[in-house]
């Protein structure tokens, strides 16, 4: 009962933020003044934006290919581009969801053992992770003095030095405590972070491990680019700063896990990225929803057309195993 309620709340929960922020954000920037920045926005670089990030969508899938390769299948690009589009979609109906579907289509149609196919799955998310966490600490070293400046304006010094000391001694004491604790939790945390070691580690035992780094660099790329050309389309947002783009993109890269898809919380974060900055709310939120829902078509588009193209594309496999 317990494992249902829960399996429950991880759908509901994403679900109910979702609305709670598409009303929050429709409230103060209500949808026909959206729908003016959209009128007036510069198309050819929303169409660029998009290009941009089909374009990661496509390295991603073939940079799944380098790690099924050690493992002894060497998979359709065709079917791992369709498993992609398709992860994407179903992940905004049911979170998470779509990592499942992704290794489900690869036993389906190209006999890959799911627990192998997730496991690749687990290891490129790391590297994703990693690649994320690199951008994060790059943001903070170019931007650290508006930063601290942004930090001390806003809140008490001796408050945000007892925070971080108090932060890092909590931080230890729970360290040291799973990693002597023989508790269910702890031991499912240290096989966690063994995993993610485990994962990040096996990247650089890849036959063609430049290769798979190269293309995890350029998707990110592409994802940064994406969110910088589709804000050019907004007249209020011309010149706006490296550091502000930095900021809104992670900002928002964090809000796509909070809810299906980054739906309502999408917009939200990009306001809160770009207000540290200034930049008021209109044109924020306006950007948020015009870059949000210009991706979210790609998908609906290219995810649908991918589930009803994976079965046509692999029936003539099919008959030649029947045959």
């Amino acid at each position: 009962m317990n494992k249902k309620i829960k399996n429950i709340l991880k759908i509901t929960l994403p679900l109910i933020l979702g609305v709670f922020l598409v009303w929050y954000s429709l409230s103060d920037v209500p949808l026909p003044k959206i729908l003016e920045f959209w009128k007036s926005s510069n198309k050819s670089w929303i169409l660029l934006g998009l290009f941009l990030g089909f374009l990661s969508h496509l390295s991603r899938a073939y940079r799944w290919r380098f790690q099924l390769e050690p493992l002894g299948y060497n998979i359709k690009f065709g079917n791992s581009i369709m498993a992609v589009f398709a992860t994407y979609l179903i992940n905004y109906t049911i979170p998470r969801a779509g990592e499942v579907a992704r290794a489900s289509i690869l036993a389906n149609y190209e006999g890959v053992p799911f627990e192998k196919g997730f496991g690749t799955i687990v290891a490129e998310r790391i590297a994703d992770l990693i690649v994320m966490l690199g951008i994060i600490i790059m943001t903070l070293f170019l931007q650290f003095d508006f930063i601290y400046g942004f930090l001390i304006e806003k809140f008490d010094v001796t408050k945000i030095v007892i925070a971080l000391v108090l932060g890092i001694v909590l931080m230890m004491f729970f360290l040291r405590h799973i990693r002597k604790s023989d508790s269910k939790i702890a031991l499912k945390i240290r096989v966690f972070v063994a995993g993610l070691i485990e994962g990040a580690l096996s990247i650089f035992k890849m036959k063609k491990k430049w290769a798979f780094i190269f293309h995890t660099l350029f998707i990110w790329v592409m994802y940064l680019l994406m969110f910088y050309v589709t804000s050019l389309a907004i007249d209020d947002l011309n010149g706006i700063s490296t550091g502000a783009i930095l900021i809104g993109f992670i900002s928002a890269s964090f809000s796509i896990a909070a809810t299906s898809g980054g739906i309502g919380a999408y917009p939200v974060a990009v306001y809160l990225g770009f207000s540290i900055f200034g930049i008021t709310k209109e044109p924020s939120i306006a950007f948020g929803w015009i870059m949000w829902a210009s991706q979210t078509l790609m998908i609906i588009i290219f995810g649908g057309l991918s589930l009803i193209c994976l079965p046509i594309y692999n029936r003539k496999k099919k008959n030649e195993h029947i045959l």
